[in-house]
């Protein structure tokens, strides 16, 4: 009861921490729900499939996200002959697929792979115009093209354009070919679509289908058909994850960072309060529960309001990583409880671990602090301080050091959890730290009577100082670590790029997902197309594999590490299954330490087994500017620096996201600390007034005192970012095979700083210049727990 009455006089200087605690709680509900809507999800392509068949095995983190090795077209044609005749199954229908693209207007438009029109009844999708296709040449598009049955069509494939016949149309985002041309052209199948009698019992039909198949694959059914997703969809998945355990990381960080500072601050200036609670009889443990339970009461209400705000822009956030490729098109957000109830308990332990550090230094104020005026002075280092202050920052540089040989999964999140550290080592360390800087600071602006006042007052109450620039320093450092870690990457890229080429052009695909034969032959030299063809092949796991025009057609070059993994000597003779589920046994030509891939085997070898491999890119003797089928020809220079619209969209849209949850969330603490410390000094304001100082000078003091801790903790973000950030360059230049350059974009950089500054002077001086903190407040009396 007795940290509510206090809590009701109050509630304004808890405000900061309130909006603070809720935008957390938003966060952290928003993050949950979609963490917990990014599993996988049924493909719309089997919607009305009740159930699937499918190739053993997951694609995943844990296999490269390589698709699962296909069926032989034997083992297919089997299946399709033993499922056929179960009791109950109507059509057993394999899921047969290839690359093709319509061209519209002169660019490929729309999806990009064509399928059976046998398999359109696993969507479903409808014919709407005209009729299906039976012969080869024959295609039914998506009607959202625009097109006409009648006309003729070029459509992109893996070899080149290819002349085609719109037969009919559909709701559905099609190409749909002939069963026939499907069998020829389509590569292996992983997926048998069974279409179930109106009326059966599902659960007898699936166990009629699992006696038939038995271990040649997986029978899927209901929300277990989500393991049919594309392994591309399942990369995406993990993209996104990264993104949201990275915003739910910063933004759990900054919400505790800024209670804790908030509730130290407050107790820092409550100590005389304190002091007379102890004196009238209150133990340690009871003060350190009135903090906690200030801390318990807002967090309650904050985390619960802030649930409600996460869960209300959960989808609009879902909808912007689908827009920019973090999630795929069939991400959507599902709400549950269990998410937003775990936010709300998250939120409360946010508040009550900010306010940990705060409670035990509120139970150490002495009975005797009563009778002392605080002013937020400096108090002495405890040993306990001093352990965790050391710690934390050798902790960040060791971390930092270890993002240089970190992997690629985990050097984004060492760097972050480096930073962390820093920060949290340097806020502790902060009686120590600040004193020096403030002398080295203040120094230029000693001479006027102003930058004197301000300069004196910062070094006096080091305490204070401390807790104004801790949000500043954590704005900073985050925005310079982020905006770094950007820039710096796109540098490795651009230097590793630059470092691997001396062509004069790249080509690149244009509307087209990778390029074809006809595109590659069009801008090469005649008869000399060198860019290796990426697919892949199946021993006892996937192998990443490239088509070199080097070797025979009945040879592979197998990489040293691949070759000593499975004991293979040169000239061994083993069995690799391709694409088209075809298991071809290749002599092993060459056993090279330094290959690009874990296979390496002839061009035509990938093309004769993978009819939709497509290369990614090629450097070509052709100048820039050219355009071919599906692919134009740009500058290596531009093509190093990535300049590419959509790269560069959603590079800085994780920025964004980044940047804006920090800063966010630190431009509420500037302004709450800020008005904290004008509203605890109105007394002081108004003794300056009493000593002649104009309403115009104090205002002024209290902006450059703002300013000063501004620099300080704008100084202290950049040695908290640079070290992380020179960890990360090290383990770039270490992958990417030539130096790295690091790149901080300090005009973004500036423009942080600057609105820091605005924003603590500003807040300053508008409080410190109200009539009502001036004369009036000379003759009143020192804060009680009332008004502290």
């Amino acid at each position: 009861m007795l940290s509510v009455s206090l809590l009701r006089g109050r509630w304004t200087g808890l405000a900061g921490t309130f909006v603070a605690l809720c935008l957390g709680a938003a966060v952290l509900t928003a993050s949950a729900l979609l963490l917990t809507s990014a599993g996988p999800r049924v493909p719309a392509r089997y919607a009305a499939a009740p159930l699937l068949v499918h190739t053993p095995g997951v694609p995943g983190d844990g296999n490269a996200f390589a698709e699962n090795r296909p069926w032989s077209p034997e083992t297919v044609e089997a299946l399709v002959r033993a499922l056929t005749p179960v009791p109950g199954v109507a059509a057993a229908v394999p899921d047969r697929a290839f690359y093709a693209q319509a061209v519209v207007r002169g660019r490929p438009a729309g999806a990009h792979e064509a399928r059976s029109w046998s398999t359109a009844a696993l969507a479903p999708h409808r014919l709407v115009a005209g009729r299906p296709p039976v012969r080869s040449g024959e295609v039914v598009l998506d009607r959202a093209l625009g097109l006409a049955p009648g006309l003729p069509i070029t459509l992109l494939t893996a070899r080149g354009p290819a002349p085609y016949t719109v037969s009919g149309l559909t709701d559905g985002p099609g190409p749909y070919v002939s069963d026939g041309e499907a069998a020829r052209l389509g590569g292996g199948v992983r997926v048998i679509g069974l279409l179930t009698r109106p009326g059966v019992d599902p659960s007898a039909v699936r166990r009629a289908v699992l006696g038939v198949v038995g271990g040649s694959g997986r029978v899927l059914a209901g929300p277990d058909r989500a393991a049919a997703e594309p392994a591309a969809d399942a990369r995406t998945r993990w993209i996104g994850m990264q993104v949201l355990t990275a915003m739910a990381l910063l933004g759990g960080f900054v919400s505790v960072f800024v209670v804790a500072s908030t509730f130290a601050f407050r107790v820092t200036q409550r100590r005389r309060e304190f002091g007379l609670l102890r004196a009238v009889g209150a133990t340690p443990r009871q003060v350190r529960l009135i903090v906690y339970g200030e801390a318990l009461a807002v967090g309650v209400v904050a985390a619960a309001a802030g649930a409600l705000l996460g869960a209300a822009v959960a989808p609009a956030v879902g909808g912007v990583l689908v827009a920019a490729g973090f999630e795929p098109e069939s991400f959507g957000v599902r709400f549950t409880p269990l998410p937003v109830a775990a936010a709300v308990v998250a939120g409360i332990t946010a508040g009550l671990l900010g306010a940990w550090s705060a409670s035990g230094q509120a139970a150490r104020v002495r009975p005797l602090e009563a009778l002392r005026d605080h002013a937020a002075g400096g108090t002495p280092m405890t040993r306990v301080r001093w352990i965790a202050g050391v710690v934390s920052v050798a902790g960040g540089l060791a971390l930092a050091v270890a993002s240089g040989s970190a992997g690629e999964d985990a050097l984004v999140n060492d760097v972050l959890l480096a930073a962390m550290a820093l920060i949290a080592g340097l806020t502790l360390l902060a009686p120590v730290v600040f004193p020096p800087l403030v002398r080295g600071f203040s120094w230029p602006i000693s001479r006027p009577a102003v930058g004197m006042l301000a300069g004196r007052s910062a070094m006096t109450a080091v305490r204070r100082t401390a807790a104004t620039a801790a949000p500043v320093l954590l704005t900073v450092g985050f925005a310079v670590l982020v905006t770094g870690m950007v820039r710096t990457t796109a540098a490795a890229y651009t230097a590793g790029r630059a470092a691997s080429t001396s062509a004069a052009a790249v080509l690149v695909p244009d509307g087209a997902p990778g390029l074809s034969d006809a595109a590659l032959a069009a801008a090469s030299a005649p008869g000399a197309i060198t860019a290796p063809l990426p697919t892949t092949v199946y021993g006892d796991r996937p192998l990443a594999a490239l088509g070199d025009g080097g070797l025979a057609g009945d040879e592979a070059a197998i990489a040293e590490w691949v070759a000593r993994d499975h004991s293979w000597r040169k000239g061994d003779v083993v069995p690799l299954t391709f694409e088209d589920g075809s298991t071809v046994r290749l002599r092993i030509a060459a056993i090279p330490s330094g290959a690009p891939a874990e296979v390496l085997v002839s061009r035509d070898t990938v093309r004769a087994h993978d009819p939709s491999a497509l290369t990614p890119e090629a450097y070509v003797s052709r100048p820039a500017g050219m355009v071919f089928p599906g692919a134009r020809t740009v500058s290596v220079a531009d093509r190093a620096a990535g300049d590419q619209a959509e790269e560069d969209r959603l590079v800085w849209l994780f920025t964004l996201l980044l940047v804006g949850v920090s800063a966010g969330y630190s431009g509420l603490a500037i302004v709450n600390t800020q008005v904290m410390a004008a509203s605890a000094r109105a007394r002081e304001f108004a003794v300056l007034r009493l000593s002649s100082a104009t309403r115009r000078q104090v205002t002024a003091a209290a902006a450059t005192e703002a300013a000063l801790v501004t620099g300080i903790g704008a100084v202290l973000g950049l040695a908290v970012a640079v070290p992380a950030l020179l960890g990360m360059r090290a383990g770039l230049a270490q992958k990417s095979g030539a130096a790295v350059p690091l790149v901080v974009p300090w005009p973004t950089v500036a423009a942080v700083v600057a609105a820091c500054l605005v924003l603590a002077a500003g807040a300053s001086a508008v409080f410190a210049g109200k009539p009502s903190v001036t004369l009036g407040n000379a003759y009143s009396k020192p804060p009680t727990s009332a008004n502290a």
